[in-house]
């Protein structure tokens, strides 16, 4: 199975809270030329995490630009983003941006959240990653071959870290043991998945030797790849990564899998049409910006712009295909 280039919870305390302190966004608001006054990001996941660096990203290069007057990050986290999803959804402030992607789309349907992503109002996608699997420098493993046999012979006594349950990292993992020969019906009982909601308590699990491997985006390995606390077994795209070039991909390394990760913004359900565009065009201003540009080869994030209807569609039909995976895998039934 390959996926190619992919990629009842409790409403309003934490956010609302969060959000009460942030004078919200009003259009034409008074912040000089940029047509948002205050937007507020909310980053559903802990810090560290690919979430929180777009988002943080956004922040910086939206104010750098002096496309809104002036933007500020929250971090709601919780149940694969699910909690930051059910605020957002009925959120009443219109100039309010939720940080989601593929790991959302998985983790509405692993946490069976009442709160799903067709609630909100799509913006736009903005970019999409590899995945990468490593180990911690001090590993017996040097090839994906040597972890995969692992699974097979001891099971869950060999464990994966990554991000949350039924997200991108964990879709990875899954098909990673399908391909490996280990039936659907079998994962199970034989994948132990650790889940974090931040890459930074993945990677703190991984540099103290506590889990077997990790899943996650290239940037949020890559710096230690480099230095030598972990080491890289295969990245999950099409080609290799200028970050890790020395990377086989799995498809090199034998197995028929290809999965990345996008990553993308949604805003309230409740907004209308006008201010829908007010975000929109903010957003596209940001994705076509020279700061944006250059953050994308900074971190090694590929540019998936995609807005409007054509947003709308694909959303659509990721959420049906991840759904799919989801069962196949046994994460969904």
């Amino acid at each position: 199975m390959r996926i190619i280039r992919s990629g009842a919870a409790p409403v309003g305390i934490v956010l609302a809270l969060a959000l009460a302190g942030c004078s919200v966004l009003e259009s034409n608001g008074g912040g000089g030329d940029a047509a948002i006054d205050e937007l507020s990001i909310v980053v559903p996941a802990g810090p560290g995490g690919g979430w929180d660096q777009t988002g943080r990203a956004m922040q910086a290069d939206l104010q750098e630009e002096g496309l809104v007057g002036s933007a500020t990050v929250t971090n709601v986290d919780g149940a694969g983003g699910t909690v930051g999803l059910a605020n957002i959804a009925n959120a009443t402030d219109p100039n309010t941006l939720l940080v989601m992607g593929l790991v959302m789309v998985g983790a509405v349907e692993t946490n069976q959240s009442q709160a799903r992503i067709e609630h909100t109002t799509p913006i736009a996608r903005l970019t999409e990653e590899q995945e990468v699997i490593v180990v911690p420098k001090e590993s017996p493993y040097k090839s994906v071959d040597d972890l995969v046999a692992d699974i097979k012979e001891n099971g869950k006594k060999v464990s994966i870290t990554g991000g949350s349950a039924g997200g991108t990292d964990h879709i990875l993992a899954g098909m990673l043991m399908q391909a490996g020969g280990i039936p659907s019906e079998n994962i199970g009982t034989k994948l132990n998945y650790i889940a974090y909601s931040g890459g930074g308590e993945s990677l703190a699990a991984l540099l103290g030797n506590n889990v077997s491997a990790g899943i996650s985006g290239v940037s949020e390995y890559a710096e230690q790849v480099a230095a030598g606390e972990l080491r890289a077994l295969a990245v999950s795209g099409e080609e290799r990564v200028e970050a890790l070039p020395d990377t086989p991909t799995l498809t090199e390394a034998g197995y028929d899998v290809v999965l990345t990760n996008w990553r993308g913004v949604v805003a309230p359900g409740t907004i209308d049409d006008a201010q829908r565009e007010a975000l929109t065009s903010t957003v596209t201003e940001l994705a076509e910006s020279e700061s944006w540009q250059a953050t994308l080869e900074e971190k090694g994030w590929d540019d998936a712009f995609l807005a409007g209807d054509e947003f709308d569609t694909y959303l659509e039909g990721n959420i049906a295909e991840s759904l799919a995976v989801l069962k196949d895998i046994g994460l969904v039934r």
